[in-house]
């Protein structure tokens, strides 16, 4: 394995549906830092809004920015005082960069840290670039080795199973427990993936596309339930009051989060994973069941984990990566991730 060039390839937006490759440096790491090689990165929804709108909500790109935070690769070099790592080893790439001294990380909440330095986020300026490149240098501690029998596509799945089982976790024990996850896109399906994990009993999921629910289906945790086709599908679930334990709301539409309300039984717990625009709220309902609506961001010690449940294919990701185009056909890529009827997640290859 050779060491970093001074320069490398990465794919950066400089405006919407302006994707370009372009040169960028590379410095040699650092200590504590390693150099990676990236090899499979996989387009996230944030990427989409990048790609297409310039952002999202008031986020707004004001400068180029390399996309990407889901991505694995091979360890090039290493920088001085780096323990357990060493050139050959493959890596998932934790992109997520919290202080450490702020008070949110020094209680524990290192995902709302205040000085936060998350790949390919415009949410701050400079913007925070991302690892859509041929090679990247980071900290050691974000990169975590990999089990030898999964590939680098597999690995690039830690990052969003790192956000469902963070939202896993925001819910409390599943075990045993009736669970609804509105929306079937990656997040929606890593969500049922990840309830199952846990123990609960039961899983339905629901989408208005037949392609994503297809997918969902085939991983065998869930049934699923086109509320495009029949928008009465949750109704067998209103009885008594309602059925569901536990509702993971991935699809960040309004209409998907109240529409599912009467199926969820009293003192059911909402985990809110997706994001949209703002949402009207049915308040009564919510009172008079008792009902507990709880948000879910990014991740921290799940990263690991995710590392290690997809390392010993206790939840197996393959099925749910739909197609994987080399970095040259970026855009060709992004425009096949946006189209739900024929990908579920789309990867980039980067040379080796």
């Amino acid at each position: 394995m050779t060491g970093p060039k001074a320069s490398a390839r990465a794919l950066v937006i400089h405006a919407p549906r302006d994707l370009r490759l372009d040169a960028v440096a590379v410095a040699a790491p650092g200590p504590g830092e390693v150099a990676v090689r990236i090899a499979a990165g996989g387009i996230c929804g944030s990427d989409l809004h990048y790609y297409h709108h310039g952002g999202f909500g008031t986020v707004r790109i004001r400068e180029p920015m390399v996309l990407g935070h889901e991505i694995a690769g091979v360890i090039a070099a290493v920088g001085a005082g780096v323990d357990g790592l060493q050139p050959g080893d493959r890596v998932a790439i934790n992109p997520s960069r919290p202080c450490g001294t702020c008070r949110y990380c020094r209680e524990g909440s290192q995902a709302h840290c205040l000085d936060m330095r998350f790949y390919g986020s415009a949410m701050r300026f400079p913007h925070v670039q991302g690892g859509f490149r041929e090679m990247l240098v980071c900290e050691s501690g974000q990169a975590l080795k990999i089990a030898d029998a999964i590939s680098l596509g597999e690995a690039a799945m830690c990052e969003p199973l790192a956000v469902c089982l963070h939202a896993v976790r925001r819910a409390g024990p599943l075990i045993g427990k009736r669970v609804l996850v509105t929306g079937c896109g990656p997040i929606g399906a890593l969500c049922a993936l990840a309830a199952h994990a846990a123990g609960a009993a039961e899983i339905v999921a629901t989408d208005i596309a037949g392609a994503t629910l297809d997918a969902v289906a085939r991983l065998g945790v869930a049934t699923t339930l086109n509320t495009g086709a029949d928008p009465d599908a949750l109704k067998p679930f209103e009885a008594d009051k309602g059925a569901f334990d536990v509702m993971f709301e991935a699809s960040g539409n309004m209409k998907a989060l109240t529409g599912a309300l009467a199926a969820l039984r009293p003192k059911a717990v909402i985990v809110q994973v997706g994001t949209g625009g703002d949402f009207t709220l049915p308040i009564s309902v919510l009172v008079a069941k008792e009902l507990q609506l709880r948000g879910s961001f990014r991740f921290h010690e799940e990263f690991a984990m995710a590392v290690d449940m997809i390392g010993s294919r206790r939840i197996d990701v393959r099925p749910l990566i739909s197609a994987t185009l080399p970095m040259d056909r970026a855009a060709e890529a992004f425009d096949l991730a946006s189209d739900r009827s024929k990908a579920m997640k789309v990867q980039i290859a980067f040379p080796a």
